[in-house]
């Protein structure tokens, strides 16, 4: 028999039709989401975006071990793994979900796991130490990944967030453990961290260089990435071989677009479906149309000022406390917020469970015991710099002026400087003084916030703005202790000594997030910067 074009095509029918019928067939959307910020670094990489805007994205192409429940209150659920136990305080051992794909089409396993988190991918030609000892690596981390030069800001992210982490055991093709050089309470809970994201190992050896890598990463999340243009968009793809269920959206954009009215006017022009970070004041407005609403709430996040203990006006712990005493939180969240968020009673979250430290508070508000403060101090009204961006923080400007206001009232000479980017904010010199920041609670226990960002691994340390010697031990004891009643009093000592003795920071607020969109869209916002667009959470 003759072989005809025909014939092939008619005999082969069954396996080819359909599938052109699909695409054809194929009605999801193209969704269009404004930002006002797509990544600070410019880079996909949750070792390297450790942002709040960071956070609205990684979900969308790269997933860890273990999952949040985006849909609920935060609580671990099955990501990667199906199941995880505990082995001893120091190891903890996770099944590997089967049948899953990456981007690249191929097969997740155990050997994905263990590139991730290899001594190359997380710390470059640095060891994590514990107890000022450089940790071995013992059996080195398994991996076969390829040699890449990272960037300065990846292995302090990775010793923040795996501060005594020792290897990864391959104990079958879907069966791994995860090893601590010390005991850690919190292995389960960093596994959920968003810096614990896993990626193709084929992905990232075949990357010709890091940066190459982190502009196109290969996971197994929902959507893949087609292009990224550096501070305009971020286009993705459906992952149609996605576990979880086909992804509800063709396609999904994220544009930059940094004025707030540009995004709501972009929305109601229906250039965009999606516009993320409104200011509560926008909400009333946006809603007067029938055919949009917002979206969104409190989150597990706070809003923060910081203090550099090296500006000079800074040195004496008491202009610290002055400053924490001179600020009327309540007055900021009513008015800039209109009563959408809360004081929070410092920095920890009810989720903490028994190591909520209950009865704590922010410092008064004190204005006399303010000024007692300042003139005991002895300061003479020098200047103090307040290095600002421009709303990268929702009300971030207004939040300035009014503070630098309720510091005046004191007698604090505050002077606001704006900066184009976190690089200058950051810039030591002489001149740095006290800025904006948020910290979030990535997981349900004080190493988490605390430790993470202000402890001896910490980015406030690492920056050279704040160390303090007591705080250093017990954030060690903390991260190390198996004792449930002990963290609990290391807890409460490390609020005392951060929030009132020598203050490295003071807590402002809970911060919330709010996104306008379509009201025909059926998607709920999460309680987290992230965006959820799975299946389960969408569809028009």
């Amino acid at each position: 028999m003759t072989v005809t074009r025909r014939t092939a095509l008619i005999s082969s029918g069954a396996a080819t039709l359909p599938r052109f019928a699909i695409a054809q067939a194929d009605q999801r959307p193209t969704i269009t989401v404004a930002v006002q910020k797509i990544a600070n670094s410019n880079t996909l990489d949750a070792l390297r975006e450790q942002s709040n805007v960071g956070t609205r994205m990684m979900t969308m192409y790269v997933e860890r071990l273990i999952d949040l429940d985006y849909q609920g209150k935060l609580e671990p659920r099955p990501g990667l793994a199906t199941a995880w136990r505990r082995i001893d305080d120091r190891t903890v051992e996770f099944d590997l979900r089967r049948g899953v794909r990456h981007h690249n089409g191929d097969e997740f396993t155990a050997e994905d796991v263990a590139a991730s988190f290899s001594a190359q991918r997380m710390f470059g030609d640095t060891r994590p130490t514990v107890q000022g000892k450089t940790l071995p690596l013992s059996g080195q981390i398994v991996s076969t990944t390829a040699s890449k030069e990272l960037p300065r800001e990846i292995p302090p992210v990775a010793r923040r967030l795996f501060p005594a982490l020792d290897r990864v055991e391959i104990v079958d093709r879907h069966t791994v453990r995860i090893v601590n050089a010390t005991p850690d309470v919190t292995l389960e809970g960093r596994m959920s961290a968003l810096g614990a994201g896993i990626v193709s190992q084929r992905g990232f050896n075949e990357a010709a260089t890091w940066l190459d890598y982190a502009r196109k990463p290969v996971g197994t999340g929902p959507y893949r990435i087609r292009e990224f243009k550096a501070d305009q968009s971020l286009t993705m793809d459906a992952h149609d071989d996605y576990w979880g269920g086909r992804p509800p959206i063709r396609t999904l954009r994220l544009v930059e677009v940094p004025e707030v009215s540009s995004r709501v006017n972009g929305l109601l022009a229906g250039e965009f479906q999606f516009a993320c970070d409104i200011p509560p004041d926008q909400i009333a407005s946006i809603e007067k149309n029938p055919a949009f609403e917002v979206r969104g709430g409190t989150i597990p996040n706070h809003r923060i000022t910081t203090f550099d203990k090296n500006h000079a006006p800074l040195r004496d712990p008491r202009v610290r406390q002055a400053m924490t005493h001179a600020i009327d939180r309540q007055a900021i969240v009513d008015s800039l917020w209109s009563g959408r968020t809360r004081i929070p009673a410092g920095l920890q979250w009810e989720f903490y469970g028994d190591m909520f430290i209950p009865g704590w508070t922010v410092p008064a508000f004190d204005p006399a015991r303010a000024r007692e403060l300042v003139k005991a101090s002895g300061y003479k009204g020098e200047a103090i710099t307040y290095r600002l961006t421009n709303n990268y923080y929702t009300n971030q400007t207004f939040t300035a002026q009014a503070l630098v206001e309720m510091w005046a009232q004191v007698g604090l000479n505050v002077q606001i400087t704006m900066v184009e980017n976190w690089a200058q904010v950051f810039a030591r010199g002489p001149e740095r003084g006290i800025r904006d920041w948020s910290n979030s609670a990535v997981f349900n226990d004080p190493v988490s916030s605390i430790v993470s960002q202000h402890g001896p691994n910490g980015e406030q340390q690492q920056y050279g703005e704040w160390t303090n010697d007591e705080m250093n031990r017990l954030s060690l004891e903390l991260e190390t202790s198996t004792d449930r009643a002990r963290r609990r009093t290391v807890f409460a000592r490390l609020l005392e000594i951060c929030e009132r003795e020598d203050p490295a920071y003071t807590v402002l607020h809970q911060n919330a997030t709010f996104t306008a969109k379509r009201k025909d869209i059926k998607w709920s916002a999460a309680p987290s910067f992230a965006m959820d667009f799975r299946a389960p959470n969408f569809a028009v």
